[in-house]
């Protein structure tokens, strides 16, 4: 089983009169294997889902030194949200930080309200996201540059109830973001410049000499994944491989793409690739790379497989 990154459960929302629906088990299996809890459905067919985040100060220790830095839900990268086509989201961001903050919503077609504004420190402010045709993995992120090197998180969109994927349905789904660390402190007078190491789903691996945490996960010989990769790293593009392993690209930045193959992704500043990963090579340990078209320094991951998955 692949590991879950943080993920926000929805409450009840408030744009329209709510009747209560809970998730049947076919849901549960469209969802490939993630649970959402008791979801709402508007009068009008429409779910309206809402989050509550909360942007906090927290110690955290990467690359050989411990500093303060914002997170979101106390989390690093943030949770995910996790939708269906079509849906409204409520996103009720509350600043617990000392500085003003705005969120930005990467990708979404249509515009949303108010989304220029400061939350200020010991306030709160709530998104209404409208989803229309956007389909696979898009994001969040803090606005400003030193903020969002921290404060992030996916925004993964599956189809709607009774709708399938243009391809095999894969056995699961992985969310990975890609991100950077700074050991300096960021803050609104202290923007980042050039990072000190990059992390896989908040992990710098093994190459730093610090004994920093590696992301490793599992997979089954014989299944498929879906992998939603998202470049959350600071004003870096940035190269993805896992090694022996190819690739097939079916959507890019919250849409389907004519299918492609590649043993390793380039992926822009701020943008996502969703692939499938065909576990299909001996069974063992295989490195996932994650590094700036720009330069050296590595972020590393490992994936282990067993043998109880489909043949």
């Amino acid at each position: 089983m692949l590991p879950a990154m943080p993920l926000m459960l929805p409450k009840k929302g408030n744009i329209a009169e709510i009747v209560e629906a809970k998730i049947t088990e076919s849901d549960r299996n469209n969802n490939l294997g993630v649970t959402f809890g008791t979801k709402n459905r508007s009068i009008f067919g429409a779910d309206v889902l809402s989050y509550e985040l909360f942007l906090q100060e927290a110690e955290l220790t990467k690359l050989c030194s411990t500093k303060s830095i914002l997170t979101a839900n106390g989390s690093f990268p943030g949770p995910e949200i996790r939708v269906r086509r079509g849906d409204t989201v409520l996103v009720n961001v509350h600043n617990q930080g000392s500085h003003a903050v705005s969120i930005a919503w990467e990708g979404f077609k249509q515009s949303i309200k108010d989304s220029d504004g400061l939350i200020q420190p010991g306030r709160n402010f709530t998104y209404e996201i409208k989803l229309s045709d956007e389909i696979g993995t898009l994001w969040w992120h803090a606005k400003s540059a030193w903020a969002s090197a921290t404060i992030h998180g996916a925004f993964v969109i599956l189809p709607a109830a009774g709708e399938s994927y243009p391809f095999p349905p894969p056995n699961a789904d992985q969310t990975i973001v890609l991100g950077s660390w700074f050991k300096q402190e960021l803050t609104e007078t202290n923007a980042p410049g050039k990072a000190d190491g990059f992390t896989i789903n908040g992990h710098p691996g093994e190459t730093y000499a610090c004994n920093d945490s590696t992301y490793h996960v599992q997979v089954d010989y014989g299944s498929d994944y879906l992998l939603r990769i998202v470049n959350a790293a600071v004003k870096e593009t940035m190269v993805f491989g896992l090694d022996y392993h190819m690739f097939t690209v079916v959507g890019r930045d919250g849409a389907y793409t004519t299918r492609s193959f590649a043993n390793s992704l380039t992926i822009a500043p701020a943008h996502t690739i969703d692939v499938v990963l065909r576990a299909d090579q001996n069974l063992g340990r295989y490195f996932m790379t994650a590094k700036p078209s720009s330069g050296e320094l590595l972020a590393t991951g490992i994936i282990q497989y067993t043998i109880t998955g489909a043949a």
